[in-house]
């Protein structure tokens, strides 16, 4: 027989020995392209998992080493889901195994039996007396001599049928004991198939009345259709303002779809999000939806893969890894709040989910939407250059009007004594909503109580001991210091390390404060506070978010996660503080992020009849960027924000990539910096002459030092593509060589 040779990505590789290895196929195994399967590798033969991506003769004259096994079929990557791994890969420049563990859920062995359970049953002629004979030594019988197995089958008497997960769990008992007792014959096994679905329960209430569309809504509808028909790959952006209804235009256009025995993909950008999105979307289309997110249990994603995978769903709801969903036939693919950065993926491989989206639709001649108020200038300028087809909604759905917006200038409160987070009109327009019986949402993109510690004698800051920033004091507990971005905490310092003083002063102030002062000032009035510190888990989200919609507070108080997607027809004021937070840190993405945050929050308050009032306050009044978000115009703004992008050949008019290097030694970080851009430059004037780049450092990262990291970067100008992406790979593998320092590459990082 003739021998079968299999070429093989190993999973673990780092990226310098990220390719294909050769190995021999026995005879009585099948594996075709996309199997998964154990081999052995290295000197010392270990055996780790790889994908096979071809079939073939091997190279001459290397010494074949056989396939361990293949893994069962069931989670072989499909032809598509193979090619989506490569071009992940290829495009982004990370190993071949970062790409895999991407696409395919992480789960554990027990969670990859597919949530499949054991359960267990009284045996029929086990009847209610002998059960009794057996657990109960009074009744005059021979009872069982374990109190374990006489507890397993009181409990099967009491409630019958049980998962035996729960039933262990529920008595602490264990699978050994249980199986004792089914293989003496008192109880049964069986199997029986468990999803895990956390939304089920959504599809069971219904909506399929008919979607009334505008006439402006028809006009979208029709032109978006229009593309999808032509049955080729599309894009188009929907431009429309807040409250302008183009979630209805989306479910006509879903429809559609799915009548034409295709799949859909829906995203959106917030975990916070998702629940109100999944109850208008399962009760329109019931149990063919799943839903894929980050805080789902990995059982739980594991079972919505397998339900897609199947064919059991038609339309994938969910975050950034949503887009990887294993559907088939793929009509429409869908990003709503596409501006939003959490489509960006700050691991490798550092994906944006608009570029794989673009992918999928090219594969299954797919149209793609992508949806906002505020787009993003990279979707923006290419509508408008006529590579996406641009459709725009100018007014409010159902005559709804937008909220009028008021800039109040908190240098003028200071300056007359309100040293209030909040300023006196803010105030009093809390006290008039909640005499009206409504509702309002004030958002402050900051946690906590104070933003930070210093001391007045020497002007020292108190900064985490892991990472250069300034640590947040937190109320709660008593009080402590807390680092957002590793998670240490610490006492509150009763004297400065630096010089012993003991005058400590607190800076700035966060949603705690927010809630205390308002708790002070207006306290008949009901809060919700909705932040990472009160808000993280998916319960507390829908919880708090479902309360709030239904009347359970007069205030809802947040930081990003209340800005934008949720629809409150009792919201009639919002109020926007410390509105000019953002906008001076070093990111040339700093305006664009300001104007689409404050545009989104505006766009919270008189989305029914009654209509709304934004109140910003700023110690910044006169910035452009502000002044035309308090106007809602997109437009004015991209025109004047573009012409500085393309004069410093920002993007989209470049693309900006990063390369970091880390390392627990700030020596080690500094000399492989140093290294790469002395190669780079090297590179660059030699092999890649042709390019044209800019190159910028070596330099420190925004963040210098995190979780004990030490992190320098380097920072690129050039157009992306085949002759660049060669020349950054050459750039990894020189620095591959250096085990003490990891480098990595981000292209358009959105914070640079």
């Amino acid at each position: 027989m003739k021998e079968v040779y299999v070429s093989v990505r190993v999973l673990n590789a780092p990226f310098h020995i990220d390719r294909p290895y050769d190995y021999l196929l026995p005879s009585a195994m099948t594996a075709p392209r996309g199997s998964l399967v154990r081999v052995p590798f290295g000197g010392g033969n270990r055996t780790v998992f790889g994908v096979v991506v071809g079939v073939g003769a091997p190279r001459e004259g290397i010494r074949i080493k056989p396939v361990s096994s293949v893994l069962d079929a069931a989670y072989a990557l499909s032809e598509e889901l193979l090619g989506l791994c490569l071009f992940l890969s290829d495009y982004y420049l990370c190993s071949f195994g970062d790409a895999v563990r991407t696409v395919l859920p992480r789960v554990t062995r027990q969670d990859a039996v597919g949530g499949i359970r054991t359960v267990t049953l009284c045996s029929t002629p086990l009847t209610t007396e002998e059960v009794a004979r057996l657990t109960d030594p009074k009744t005059g019988g021979k009872p069982l001599r374990s109190p374990a197995h006489r507890r397993i089958l009181q409990h099967l008497l009491q409630v019958g049928e049980t998962p035996r997960d729960a039933l262990c769990a529920a008595l602490s008992v264990t699978t050994a004991q249980v199986r004792a007792l089914s293989e003496r014959g008192y109880i049964t096994l069986r199997e029986q198939e468990w999803i895990r679905n956390p939304y089920a329960s959504f599809a069971g209430v219904r909506d399929t009345a008919p979607i009334l569309l505008s006439r402006a809504q028809t006009a979208a509808y029709d032109a978006l259709y229009a593309l999808y028909r032509t049955g080729a790959p599309r894009a188009a952006l929907l431009h429309g303002v807040t409250g302008s209804g183009k979630t209805k235009i989306m479910l006509s256009l879903i429809d559609r779809v799915l009548s034409d025995g295709k799949t859909v993909i829906m995203m959106v950008p917030e975990i916070a999000l998702t629940p109100q999105t999944v109850r208008i979307f399962c009760s329109r289309y019931g149990e063919r939806v799943a839903v894929i997110h980050s805080s789902l249990t990995p059982g739980e994603r594991c079972d919505a893969w397998r339900r897609i995978r199947r064919g059991d769903v038609d339309l994938v709801i969910g975050t950034r890894s949503a887009v990887f969903a294993p559907l088939e036939k793929i009509g429409l693919i869908i990003l709503d709040e596409e501006h939003e950065h959490t489509y960006k993926s700050e691991q490798d491989p550092k994906y944006h989910t608009r570029d794989v989206a673009a992918y999928r639709a090219g594969i299954h001649n797919a149209l793609m939407v992508l949806a906002s108020a505020t787009p993003s200038f990279e979707s923006y300028y290419k509508a408008k250059r006529g590579q996406y087809t641009l459709v725009e909604l100018t007014e409010r759905y159902g005559g709804a009007v937008l909220p009028r917006a008021e800039i109040i200038d908190m240098r003028t409160e200071m300056r007359t004594g309100n040293v209030s987070p909040l300023s006196r009109r803010l105030y009093q327009a809390l006290e008039e909503v909640g005499e009206r019986g409504e509702q309002a949402i004030l958002f402050l993109n900051r946690r906590g109580y104070n933003a930070s510690l210093h001391c007045k004698n020497c002007g020292t800051v108190f900064t985490c001991p892991h990472c250069s920033v300034a640590m947040a004091y937190h109320a709660e507990g008593g009080g402590h210091l807390l680092c957002h971005l590793c998670g240490t905490r610490l006492p509150v310092p009763k004297i400065c390390r630096a010089c012993g003083s003991d005058r400590i002063s607190y800076i700035g102030f966060g949603t705690q404060k927010v809630e205390s002062e308002i708790a002070q000032q207006l306290p008949d009035r009901k809060l919700i506070r909705m932040d990472a510190d009160t808000a993280n888990a998916r319960s507390d989200y829908e919880t708090m978010l479902e309360s709030f919609r239904s009347g359970g507070a007069d205030i809802l108080l947040g930081t990003q996660m209340v800005s934008k997607g949720h629809d409150f027809p009792r919201v009639t004021l919002v109020g926007i503080l410390l509105a000019d937070t953002g906008m001076y840190v070093n990111d040339f993405r700093a305006s664009e992020r300001t104007f689409s945050l404050l545009t989104q929050v505006i766009g919270r308050a008189g989305r029914a009849e009654t209509p709304g009032v934004a109140l910003i306050q700023t110690f910044s009044p006169e910035n452009d960027v502000i002044r035309l978000a308090r106007e809602q115009d997109y437009p004015a703004f991209y025109a004047s924000e573009i012409q500085l992008r393309e004069k410093l050949a920002f993007p989209p008019f470049s693309d900006i990539v990063q390369m970091t290097f880390s390392s627990g030694s700030e020596t080690a970080t500094e000399n492989a910096a140093k290294a790469c851009f002395d190669e780079a430059k090297r590179l660059g004037a030699a092999d890649f002459s042709d390019i044209p780049l800019q190159l910028f450092g070596p330099m420190e990262a925004q963040v210098y030092k995190l979780a004990e990291q030490y992190r320098r970067r380097i920072v690129f100008k050039c157009r992306w593509g085949t002759r660049s992406r060669l020349y950054f790979r050459t750039l990894l593998l020189f620095s591959g060589k250096n085990s003490r320092v990891n480098t990595s590459i981000d292209i358009n990082p959105m914070h640079a």
